[in-house]
């Protein structure tokens, strides 16, 4: 596939923008995710038994839940990103390893992909909907309904 220099410049600042997002959720500083997602960005976690609506009913259940976790790693490949002018759609995988606090708590692992849409906005590209899609889980803890 052949890229522009302007093509090439968006897509690395997209994929920027979703290793952002991966190290904002595995260092719990959910205010970083502001420079992520567009204000009124939709978000379905759902499928991997989390919420689904607007960003800041989203970024406060990060907030108030992701705690409880002693470790997490979300771990980000496959960028499949499609440009179209000022709006993309990728689909990127995630392998993510989570470990409960307390130490008998075994590691449990998630498989997903992010199906998302985003926007190049005056302050750079944003996420303005992000669709999880449920590949896999094993060992999860069974309050995740997984």
């Amino acid at each position: 596939m052949k890229y522009s220099l302007e093509q090439l410049s968006n897509r690395l600042e997209i994929e920027d923008l979703i290793t952002e997002y991966a190290d904002a959720i595995d260092s719990l500083d959910f205010d970083r995710l502001d420079q992520v997602f567009t204000a009124d960005a939709w978000i379905d976690y759902s499928p991997m038994g989390g919420p689904k609506g607007q960003y800041p009913e989203v970024k406060a259940f990060l907030a108030e839940s992701l705690p409880v976790f002693a470790a997490t790693q979300h771990m980000i490949s496959n960028f499949r990103i499609r440009l179209n002018g000022d709006r993309a759609s990728g689909k990127i995988m995630c392998f993510n390893p989570m470990q409960l606090k307390g130490e008998a708590q075994p590691v449990f692992f998630l498989g997903l992909w992010y199906l998302d849409e985003y926007v190049k906005t005056a302050d750079g590209w944003r996420i303005a909907s992000r669709v999880e899609q449920k590949s896999y889980s094993h060992n999860a803890p069974d309050f995740m309904g997984l």
